[in-house]
């Protein structure tokens, strides 16, 4: 874990709060710090944030990192470093904030492009091969897709699109070997 030095200004969602700070933490209870872990809703980057003692946020909260007074230091964490509450929330939040930033998504499926003469972002996605990829392609040059739902009519095989970027982004958040980050934002 590094102490992350850019700018603050994304808005995040906190997956877990733990008032009472790590329960393996073997100091005097005095001594702990509460901690909140947190997912930043553009980058879909993880954090663990140290809080004043008089906080009060719970998880699904979502509020502004530069904005909260309630911060007394921020860590950049990857996602093995996540609390087992903070990793049962993530796949929910994840799920809500693809939800309500479709228009992004399916933006993605209208403009993805080839990353190599033999690769295509879109093959990155979990269950697409090159059928579905040729699909898509073939049906974003007639019209761009609306939303999920018309993804979902338009392309046959291609089932749940939100699921399949849902997938995509946990694979991204959970493999730190991956060559190709489509929406998780690289820590360096």
């Amino acid at each position: 874990m590094t102490d992350d030095k850019r700018d603050e200004s994304e808005e995040v969602v906190v997956l877990d709060f733990l008032a009472h700070g790590r329960s393996d933490d073997d100091r005097p209870q005095y001594q702990k710090e509460p901690l909140a872990y947190v997912i930043d809703k553009g980058e879909f980057h993880l954090y663990e944030l140290v809080m004043d003692q008089d906080a009060n946020i719970s998880i699904g909260d979502s509020f502004q990192l530069d904005a909260s007074e309630d911060i007394a230091r921020q860590t950049s964490i990857d996602y093995d470093d996540l609390p087992s509450g903070a990793s049962s929330e993530l796949d929910y939040v994840i799920e809500e904030l693809v939800e309500a930033d479709e228009q992004r998504f399916v933006d993605y499926f209208n403009d993805a492009q080839p990353i190599t003469l033999r690769l295509h972002q879109l093959n990155l996605f979990p269950g697409i091969g090159e059928k579905l990829r040729n699909d898509i392609l073939d049906e974003r040059k007639r019209n761009p897709f609306e939303s999920f739902e018309e993804l979902d009519e338009r392309i046959d095989g291609l089932h749940s699109p939100k699921e399949v970027i849902v997938e995509r982004i946990l694979e991204e958040l959970k493999e730190d070997e991956l060559k190709y980050q489509l929406f998780v934002r690289d820590e360096d």
